[in-house]
């Protein structure tokens, strides 16, 4: 029905075609083209996933749906970053900034040491390792994106990816979830005066209207 490539050499050719790829090494999409292939990327793949991939095609006769690098969407739809645990200390603003200090301490989120999470598409934080033990997050090293193309030449693995900025960023580089939620709290506090400001406008009118009628309040 189709040839599975197992893991990332195979898959995108991974350290095989690294620079200067004195082999010439290429991935499989680069010799067969007869057959569908399907990708299950991983430096190695999660085992869960490269037997739910045959356990779909035995179930259903069918392929599974892949997107278009073709990977099972049921198991690459998301990127690492959706599901991951620390996913609050990114968006508050909480980051490791070096592998002892108290950040790391804490578990707070490891992207300015280089975790490629927010651009990896894989299922290791839902399913993670050695039956849902751990991955490599969760034991405080960043995610590499070995799953993805060309992730040895991406520079280094504990440099961040700089097209992807934490939403904290817009209120500084050290915002705290205090900060996020003072900002969200002035927000509220703007409602509340217009609000209240709108209703001191109606409680007059209604004054008016009743002093015309001859109404005592």
């Amino acid at each position: 029905k189709a040839v599975i490539a197992w893991g990332s050499c195979s898959s995108w050719g991974c350290i095989n075609t690294a620079k200067p790829n004195p082999t010439k090494s290429v991935p499989i999409t680069d010799v067969i083209k007869d057959k569908p292939i399907i990708r299950v990327p991983g430096c190695p793949p999660i085992p869960e996933v490269m037997t739910g991939v045959i356990t779909y095609m035995l179930t259903y006769d069918r392929l599974p749906p892949v997107d278009a690098q073709l990977r099972p969407k049921m198991f690459y739809g998301q990127r690492n970053h959706d599901k991951c645990y620390r996913r609050a200390h990114f968006d508050a603003g909480q980051f490791v900034e070096k592998f002892d200090d108290i950040g790391a301490k804490l578990g707070y989120c490891l992207y300015k040491v280089g975790c490629k999470g927010p651009v990896t598409y894989n299922s290791c934080s839902s399913i993670r390792w050695n039956d849902m033990l751990s991955w490599p997050v969760e034991s405080g090293h960043p995610c590499l994106a070995c799953s993805e193309d060309n992730f040895w030449d991406r520079g280094s693995f504990y440099a961040h990816e700089p097209t992807i900025l934490p939403p904290s960023w817009g209120l500084g580089i050290q915002a705290t979830a205090d900060r996020v939620g003072l900002a969200a709290l002035g927000v509220m506090g703007a409602a509340v005066a217009v609000h209240a400001a709108a209703s001191a406008v109606a409680r007059a009118k209604s004054k008016e209207v009743n002093k015309d009628m001859g109404v005592n309040e």
